[in-house]
């Protein structure tokens, strides 16, 4: 996996648009601006728009050996394992704390956004969803187990549906695995 320290990336892929680019590419491998589109709803030229930006920071690439001639544009992850951040050293450095909070502000307002679509009541015809909570006793050593085996599992899957054929739709996995906070430390207390 890419591990990045420059908060100009992480600024880059805080934007709502490029983090879900980011995460159908990391889902399906490798995409077209045109497939972007189109599972995102935008228009493609600003898809394209989007991958360009993403491929200023190292992010994506080209992928030219799986276009279907010179004009076709395929777009996959520069690291097919993901991106990740050092987030103490990228706090440290110029800029860092502000790129930070921008991203936080996202990832949070993203978080709400699918709890919200998961307990929503309207049914999505054909489509499963699911939230599940569930309370354990860990030490902290058995909660990087517990999450090690979760991400080998759901990367297990992940590399099971990229060559999988068939219409598809991408799911968000969405893991939090932390202590319970403490009792006022909810959402607006």
């Amino acid at each position: 996996m890419a591990m990045y320290d420059d908060p100009r990336v992480l600024r880059a892929i805080a934007h709502p648009t490029r983090n879900r680019i980011l995460s159908e590419l990391f889902a399906a491998g490798s995409l077209r601006a045109a497939d972007i589109a189109r599972e995102l709803g935008i228009p493609a030229n600003q898809a394209s728009f989007h991958l360009r930006q993403l491929a200023k920071y190292g992010l994506v690439e080209e992928a030219p050996d799986e276009a279907r001639d010179r004009r076709d544009r395929v777009w996959r992850l520069v690291d097919p394992d993901g991106v990740s951040f050092r987030t103490r050293d990228m706090l440290e450095r110029p800029g860092g704390k502000a790129a930070y909070a921008v991203f936080q502000r996202n990832a949070v307002a993203w978080g709400h956004h699918l709890v919200d679509r998961a307990l929503a009541v309207e049914s999505e015809r054909g489509r499963e969803k699911s939230v599940s909570e569930w309370a354990l006793r860990l030490t902290p050593e058995e909660s990087r187990e517990m999450l090690e085996e979760l991400s080998e599992l759901v990367e297990r899957w992940r590399r099971r549906t990229q060559e999988a054929e068939g219409e598809r739709t991408t799911y968000s996995v969405y893991q939090l695995i932390q202590p319970y906070p403490e009792l006022g430390q909810e959402a607006g207390d």
